[in-house]
């Protein structure tokens, strides 16, 4: 593959403007590829991500960061919508603005944090969270994944996305 790729990305939450660089760089040595650019998320609130004219604005701003090969991610969670229908309506919006851009717009079914939770055993030890530490039967199901982390750290502190969630993202098993 010649020349340099650039992600530009849209975040909604805090902890995924230092999480998501981390997961992408992970995805990205599995695919062989050692000379991305990854430019800071834009952090995007998601009541004015999903409203009108949002989803539009941001990818606009996101894709002066991409002048050659690559595209732009957005990604925020899902909460109590179907990842499987709002995921597609708002590609749709996003490739409206920009369709000379590759795009992806994934929706984390609940919240990212469910991503640890399916991961759970490969998190035990890391960040004062129990060992061993057994998944959820329904890693999906559960609607607090921030405080099902919290519940299971046993070094007295709360999970904090701005703090755990990226050395979290570093590796937990993507599998």
């Amino acid at each position: 593959m010649s020349g340099r790729i650039t992600i530009a990305s849209i975040v909604e939450g805090y902890g995924e403007v230092t999480a998501l660089p981390v997961l992408l760089r992970r995805i990205m040595q599995e695919c062989g590829i050692w000379d991305a650019r990854i430019p800071e998320p834009h952090r995007i609130p998601r009541g004015k991500l999903i409203a009108a004219g949002g989803v539009e604005n941001a990818v606009l701003q996101a894709s002066r960061q991409v002048t050659g090969l690559g595209g732009i991610l957005v990604l925020f969670d899902a909460d109590d919508d179907c990842p499987a229908d709002y995921g597609p309506a708002l590609l749709k919006r996003a490739q409206a603005v920009r369709s000379d851009k590759a795009m992806s717009v994934v929706l984390a079914n609940r919240e990212f944090e469910g991503w640890f939770l399916a991961a759970a055993a490969s998190l035990a030890g890391h960040r004062g969270l129990a060992d061993p530490l057994p998944p959820p039967s329904n890693p999906e199901g559960i609607r607090d994944a921030k405080g099902w982390l919290t519940h299971h750290k046993i070094d007295g502190s709360p999970y904090k996305e701005t703090i755990d969630q990226a050395p979290l993202a570093a590796v937990f098993d993507m599998a």
